[in-house]
């Protein structure tokens, strides 16, 4: 054997590109150089144990960030899509908690029906589920609220601002509630295409997965963006052409069920 004179960092660098492209023989070839065989394996065969490990340990983590997803598609092609996921965009972080940041765009990108003049609703829908399935995973680690309190139904509105935790989306597809069922161990229709806005809310490290009507969405979307309520109902009356004395009634019932759910903060308490 050749003697080694590889830094510590090229050996690294080597093993990395070893385990991100096994398909690369050159890496293969140089692993007669840099592994020493054992009594029953050559040094090829040994480097191909950890290249067949290190994919099927990321495999097993897509699957558990895109559970429902993996489900619809079925394993087979849902670890077929995750492959070429992990060999088109290698992992870059040191966390494996955000190695599925990048998985709906590639499905987006890599459609099979991208050129196509129609696209196939189907895909449109797979793609929305890996969407709000990472936004839900995100939910879990995101900067939140929990061991402050929370705002009181009878904190003035001018004092209501959105708590940290609350991510709102807008989808294509009814997903939350296919998301559900399946989740839920139902069985579940592929949806028909309807604009779908959900609220995310983490309370207490319990995360609850809200509906939103379009008017709503739009009120809170203004509320986070730092507006006070007076300015967001005016605004959402204004964009809607809803009644005002309507919206304000409908904002009593919407401040009840919100402000249980841990939706809002007191930024008065916060500013004393």
């Amino acid at each position: 054997m050749e003697e080694k004179n590889d830094s510590l960092a090229d050996l690294q660098a080597w093993m990395q590109h070893a385990l991100v492209h096994p398909e690369d023989l050159s890496a293969a070839g140089d692993a007669d150089r840099l592994v020493l065989p054992s009594g029953a394996l050559s040094p090829r065969q040994r480097l191909a144990i950890y290249q067949r490990g290190y994919y099927a340990r990321l495999v097993q983590c897509l699957e558990g960030q895109f559970k429902v997803l993996c489900s619809t598609l079925g394993p087979p092609l849902f670890q077929d899509f995750a492959g070429a996921y992990l060999r088109e965009c290698p992992s870059v972080s040191p966390t494996l908690s955000d190695l599925g940041e990048r998985f709906a765009d590639y499905l987006q990108q890599t459609r099979p029906d991208r050129d196509a003049g129609e696209k196939e609703p189907w895909v449109d829908f797979m793609v929305d589920l890996a969407r709000f399935e990472w936004d839900l995973y995100r939910v879990f680690d995101a900067r939140g609220h929990e061991g402050k309190p929370y705002a009181a139904f009878s904190v003035p509105d001018a004092r209501i601002g959105l708590q940290p935790c609350i991510f709102l989306r807008e989808y294509r597809f009814p997903v939350s509630g296919y998301y559900t069922a399946v989740a839920q161990g139902k069985e579940a229709d592929v949806p028909d295409p309807d604009r779908h806005f959900v609220a995310f809310c983490r309370k207490d490290y319990r995360i609850g997965i809200f509906t939103l009507l379009a008017p709503q969405f739009y009120f809170l979307s203004v509320l986070q963006q730092g507006a006070e309520v007076s300015v967001a109902l005016g605004l959402t009356v204004e964009k809607f052409g809803a009644n005002p004395e309507k919206a304000r009634s409908a904002w009593h019932e919407w401040k009840n069920k919100w402000t249980e759910a841990g939706f809002f903060i007191d930024r008065g308490a916060l500013s004393d």
